[in-house]
């Protein structure tokens, strides 16, 4: 009996290690929850570096470190000077598109193209975590997405996304991949550009959107890898080689080996949009592809951006298949590796605090273009924003301090003192995905009286750039000061709440969060929670002062 019982506990035991172990040893998608588009990631040794694109938020460029593909860590940004990175009046979505990051003999390079002001240009360091050096423009790289290549002889090359030969489309979407020698030691172009694929996959299917081009090198192949079709719902990854890079690169017969497009749009939590894509190899051997998708709450409406996912990738017959295990990307893969739960949460259903005990901002923050005056502070555990007279309607830098939306469904709330003298003057809390389209929590003052309201942005269509006063709340005297906001969303809406004393929530007004999908806001960005304060373009010396901000996501699937 006794003996019976010991084995009846050591197998209880067992059981739950292993059921433990094997929750533990698995990833969820998106790896980077919220807007965070275009991954590129490289291998240096033991270490493994990630970044994905900024447009017009800085500091540009966010790098992510990993030692196991599993557990990552945001390690700063790569454009954190304004000297490196001028995104002054670009748009939200302009500024930097798809960064590719390389690693060649102890040096790091990302290539990157900062579109309307300098085009293509490369970065290096010796240390990731360190900085990295100014720009080094190449004007002779006419095009977008590209990358770099170091081959075994010690010789390097750019590919990327250019026009059509001799600058005629055949169809709407020609583009073209094309490549240059690069001296590495120089940072030169030092050869003209050939056209290494033209059209796409098969120019008899008029293809579409050629773009975002990596070559790895694996068993004397040199493989190409490239997104097709667009950055939308018909966005997919193809796949060339050759033996050489002198010669013509060969389709895949089995093209895409990545899209969800061919799916029922109605299935449960889809995930679509998938492409633009990198490839990896793990620390087991095993192979990995990083890449953008998207996460609608309805129809093609999302208001996360496009996120990083990941999934298992295998060989077959000489080529690289995505091994999603069925048609459909999983929200969840094993993975050889264990997960550290003492590292922040950069996705699944995570929770984000800050008090502003720190000296420095942390770095999941982003502000709205290039800060070239600092019109924030932390002390005392305050974070102060000065209220400026640009507002988030501009192409200025505004006093934002934004955090990725990460959720279909969760909150943000934040809570904060501010006194408002005149009714201009406004502080609170935004939900931002562009210039026009937005909706503002503020705290201000009308008719000499403290009010909450809720404002909307004007929209595509609006004549001026004026917001739209959607709700708004008398507050008591008693509590002009201090005050809460929340901003919860459960999909296709928002809903706004205050409070003069923490967790007594009220119900401002409840609104549609379609405004502020990709669909109908349009551009390449997803949705930010902000703390933004704004004098509407008068002068002022007023400061609002926060004392606290979070954000949690309660998404079904996880």
């Amino acid at each position: 009996m006794l003996i019976a019982m010991k084995l009846i506990k050591i197998t209880i035991a067992f059981l739950f290690l292993f059921s433990f172990q094997s929750k533990s040893q698995s990833f969820k998608n998106p790896i980077l929850a919220g807007f965070y588009p275009d991954p590129s990631i490289c291998k240096a040794g033991d270490d493994y570096y990630m970044v994905v694109s900024s447009f017009a938020y800085y500091p540009g460029l966010p790098l992510f470190h990993s030692k196991d593909l599993l557990n990552w860590k945001q390690v700063g940004a790569v454009l954190n000077k304004p000297e490196q990175l001028n995104l002054d009046s670009a748009g939200v979505s302009r500024g930097l598109f798809a960064p590719s990051i390389s690693y060649h003999k102890g040096t790091f390079y990302i290539i990157c193209t900062l579109v309307d002001r300098g085009g293509n240009f490369v970065v290096t360091t010796k240390n990731p975590k360190a900085g990295w050096t100014n720009p080094v423009w190449l004007p002779e790289v006419n095009g977008i997405d590209p990358s770099l290549f170091f081959d075994a002889d010690d010789k390097a090359y750019v590919v990327y996304n250019s026009i059509p030969p001799n600058n005629i489309s055949v169809h709407n979407g020609h583009r073209t991949i094309r490549i240059n020698a690069f001296d590495y030691k120089t940072l030169k172009i030092i050869s003209d550009n050939r056209v290494i694929v033209n059209g796409g996959t098969d120019m008899a299917k008029k293809p579409v959107w050629i773009e975002a081009p990596h070559i790895i090198k694996k068993d004397d192949w040199y493989y190409l890898i490239c997104a097709e079709g667009g950055t939308a719902y018909n966005h997919s990854e193809v796949v060339f080689r050759t033996k050489s890079l002198t010669d013509s690169f060969v389709s895949f017969t089995d093209n895409p080996i990545l899209t969800q497009r061919h799916l029922n749009p109605a299935r449960k939590n889809p995930v679509t949009t998938t492409g633009h894509a990198d490839l990896v190899e793990g620390p087991d051997g095993k192979w990995w592809g990083i890449f953008l998708g998207c996460r609608p709450y309805e129809g093609e409406y999302y208001n996360t951006g496009r996120e990083t996912f990941m999934a298992p990738v295998e060989w077959k017959d000489g080529w690289p298949v995505f091994s999603l295990g069925g048609e459909e990307i999983k929200y969840t893969y094993p993975i050889s590796s264990t997960m550290n739960k003492k590292l922040p949460a950069l996705n699944g259903n995570y929770y984000f605090s800050d008090d502003f005990k720190n000296k420095e901002i942390s770095n999941r923050y982003s502000f709205l273009r290039t800060v070239r005056n600092k019109w924030y502070d932390i002390a005392g555990g305050k974070l102060t924003l000065q209220l400026q007279p640009h507002t988030c309607s501009s192409l200025s830098n505004p006093s934002f301090i934004g955090f990725r939306q990460p959720h279909l469904k969760g909150y943000a709330a934040t809570g904060f003192s501010f006194k408002a003298v005149n009714e201009n003057e406004q502080a609170g809390l935004l939900v931002f995905q562009n210039e026009l389209h937005y909706y503002f929590l503020a705290k201000s003052v009308k008719e000499g009286k403290p009010v909450v309201q809720l404002f909307k942005g004007p929209g595509n269509k609006a004549i001026n750039k004026q917001p739209i006063l959607v709700d708004e709340f008398f507050l008591q005297t008693n509590n002009a000061a201090n005050v809460y906001f929340k901003v919860a969303t459960s999909g296709d809406s928002y809903s706004f709440f205050y409070a003069t004393a923490k967790d007594k929530w009220n119900l401002l007004k409840t609104v549609d969060a379609k405004f502020l999908s990709t669909k109908e806001a349009g551009g390449f960005v997803g949705c930010f929670y902000a703390m933004y304060a704004t004098s509407n373009g008068h002068p002022s010396s007023a400061k609002a002062l926060y004392d606290w901000f979070e954000c949690k996501s309660n998404d079904e699937v996880y």
